[in-house]
């Protein structure tokens, strides 16, 4: 019988972790898995002054490998850094931490386009522009998924007024796949619904990148119009790796009319230009706030900015969401409504 990745990383999660409760693939120890002619070579990522404590694990590791069928060899690495450019003196060719697909059925098999959503700067309300924008969409009849792809502070589960859920799984097709939260009529998932508290994620970029591509590919999105993706800010590494590795259809940026907002935007924008991602758009958030008292308008941020910026840039201006307490009160009490500017955009992006 010939080697079977998805059945090598479940023997690996029977190895518990020397220093947090649970498994080294729960942990997300497992950098990096590949076989050639029946060698298998893992890198597992160890905090440096615990290195003495894993050494049993990489035993254990190793010997658990060499047990499966069509394994000649195992070698495991413990690495405090991404993995070197070789093991066991062969060359390794391209990126080492590069996510792989796992075997068999494709929890993404159904989704028509995958849509980004960034930001390239924290702050401007990207997340809660993405939920409503995905609510929006749905609304017009679209089915819609939502992925939460910012690992280090999911705020998906809030939003949405699902905090403190944990997702299920179901076999499905031989494979055993997450399935997403539903709620206000979309699929959502986040990292936050598959950890056990609100403690911080304290993974590494590899480790980040490897999260993102197994919340496309082992959760069971279903046959799914488009599945937004709701991107980290910034231009590093998991945006590149989700990028490179998914290949969305298309990306929305999201920036208020500040100048520096906007720059990061042009910053954004150039990014997707250079993996071929074609930007579909910019949004522009917080542009304009009414006086409840007087009815008087007022930019606090700036006026047309962004429209201006997307002029300049050669992309379509989707729309402007103005600065409302209403947004915000519903976002806190996971009540988004995806109405007004949000149903607009919704129409503009279709």
């Amino acid at each position: 019988m010939a080697y079977s990745e998805d059945k090598a990383i479940k023997r690996l999660a029977q190895i518990a972790d020397p220093l947090i409760e649970g498994d080294i693939i729960s942990a997300g120890r497992l950098a990096s898995l590949t076989e050639t002619d029946g060698v298998v070579q893992g890198v597992l990522q160890i905090p440096p002054p615990e290195a003495e404590a894993f050494f049993p694990v990489r035993e254990a590791a190793q010997t658990t490998l060499e047990q499966m069928e069509g394994v000649k060899r195992a070698s495991i690495i413990l690495s405090a850094h991404k993995a070197g450019p070789e093991l066991d003196g062969q060359k390794r060719k391209g990126n080492p931490h590069q996510p792989r697909r796992p075997e068999g059925y494709q929890g993404d098999s159904q989704i028509t386009k995958v849509i980004a959503i960034s930001s390239a700067k924290g702050g401007v309300g990207k997340s809660t522009v993405a939920v409503n924008l995905a609510i929006a969409l749905a609304k017009q009849g679209k089915s819609i998924g939502l992925l939460d792809a910012d690992i280090h502070g999911p705020s998906l589960p809030m939003l949405i007024g699902k905090s403190g859920v944990r997702a299920e799984t179901n076999d499905i097709h031989d494979r055993r796949l997450i399935l997403p939260v539903t709620a206000h009529g979309i699929a959502a998932m986040s990292i936050g619904f598959l950890t056990k508290d609100d403690g911080p994620i304290v993974w590494r970029g590899p480790m980040v990148q490897g999260a993102i591509s197994r919340m496309l590919w082992d959760v069971d999105w279903g046959k799914l119009d488009m599945l937004l993706i709701d991107m980290p800010p910034g231009t590093g590494d998991p945006q590149l790796g989700l990028a490179q590795d998914i290949k969305p259809a298309g990306a929305v940026i999201v920036s208020t009319p500040q100048d520096l907002a906007l720059l990061d935007a042009r910053k954004g924008a150039t990014m997707f230009g250079k993996v071929d991602i074609p930007v579909l758009g910019l949004i522009e958030n917080m542009a304009v706030f009414t006086c409840p008292d007087c009815g008087s308008t007022h930019h606090i941020f700036g006026k047309d900015g962004a429209r201006r910026d997307a002029e300049n840039l050669g992309i379509p201006y989707l729309g402007a969401i103005p600065l409302e307490m209403s947004i915000r009160e519903n976002s806190d009490a996971g009540t988004p409504s995806g109405d007004g500017a949000f149903a607009t955009i919704a129409k503009a992006l279709i």
